[in-house]
């Protein structure tokens, strides 16, 4: 697994919240595609999907896991109702890439946690995501990208 150390600028977030397994996400993702949809979120250009993690689910209740399904949203920008905004905070992150269908995301995670302190930085304070480079409804599962991020420092 290649992990490199790379400096993000802040992101403005509109989110779904999702509270319970990691792996059941998907529902505030659709609740956050009607929405963003209807706001005409979902055609901007350069339209960004991703799923923030707030929570170890190594020390963490499964059904006590805290996540949000979230789409990058310019500054200037309106929020439509019923979506929550928030800030991914600039800052050095670890990242990798996955390729692969997303049922092996958690194996990902866990090697990607296991190498992040062959890069000499420790986890930082900030939240865990991931960033969905291309689409599941258009892309075979073998194709999908996702990058994982981890805040470091």
């Amino acid at each position: 697994m290649t992990v490199e150390i790379t400096h993000l600028p802040e992101l403005r977030v509109a989110t779904v919240r999702h509270v319970g397994p990691y792996e059941d996400i998907p529902e505030a993702f659709e609740r956050l595609h009607q929405l963003a949809d209807q706001a005409g979120l979902a055609s901007m250009p350069g339209n960004t999907m991703l799923a923030i993690y707030h929570d170890d689910p190594s020390t963490t209740p499964s059904d006590r896991l805290r996540s949000h399904a979230a789409v990058v949203v310019p500054p200037q920008e309106a929020l439509p109702g019923g979506l929550v905004e928030q800030t991914i905070p600039a800052g050095n992150y670890a990242r990798t890439e996955h390729v692969g269908p997303y049922e092996r995301l958690s194996e990902a995670w866990e090697q990607f946690k296991q190498s992040v302190p062959q890069t000499g930085k420790q986890l930082g304070s900030g939240p865990s995501f991931e960033i969905y480079r291309n689409d599941p409804s258009t892309v075979p599962k073998e194709a999908l990208v996702t990058d994982l991020y981890m805040s470091v420092a």
